[in-house]
């Protein structure tokens, strides 16, 4: 496993590691970026999924 932290990419501000308190507003903004990125991947997959779909029949119809 690697040492560094798995949210390096992510724009919500990263949590200060004396601070024992939870910032809760980080975590929602977490949230829902992992939230739309899962969405977005759902999208291109079933997008991908159907394209697949008409092309093959598309080849069967000829």
């Amino acid at each position: 496993m690697s040492a560094e932290p798995k949210y390096k990419d992510n724009n919500v501000t990263e949590m200060n590691i004396s601070n024992k308190r939870v910032n809760l507003t980080d975590l929602v903004k977490r949230l829902e970026f992992e939230k739309k990125k899962e969405r977005k991947n759902n999208m291109i997959i079933s997008a991908a999924a159907l394209s697949a779909v008409a092309v093959f029949g598309i080849i069967l119809t000829l």
